[in-house]
């Protein structure tokens, strides 16, 4: 299946917890903000991601979004500061 762009937001109250999802959601995309990821998976990785958040969170306490983000919306979205929005040619296949 091919790529989608997903859109990765969370709110995570305890440190400890909110830092080992922002290192382990670097394997997956970039981070925009502290708690914001754009990240380009394939169906397969997004399963992967979903089950390595559920590993990482307390669902009572912690909250994570993911919206998937169609190539029309995408290509509209806007930066009025900080890193560009993530952009097919920022990836290297070798």
């Amino acid at each position: 299946m091919a790529d989608q762009f997903v859109l990765v937001t969370y709110d995570i109250s305890d440190d400890r917890r909110r830092t080992r999802l922002h290192d382990r959601l670097l394997a997956f995309g970039v981070p925009v903000q502290y708690s914001v990821f754009e990240c380009r998976v394939d169906e397969a990785e997004l399963e992967r991601l979903r089950a390595m958040v559920r590993k990482t969170i307390r669902p009572r306490l912690d909250r994570v979004r993911f919206y998937r983000l169609c190539e029309a919306c995408r290509g509209k979205t806007e930066a009025t500061s900080g890193p560009e929005p993530f952009r097919d040619d920022d990836v290297t296949i070798v």
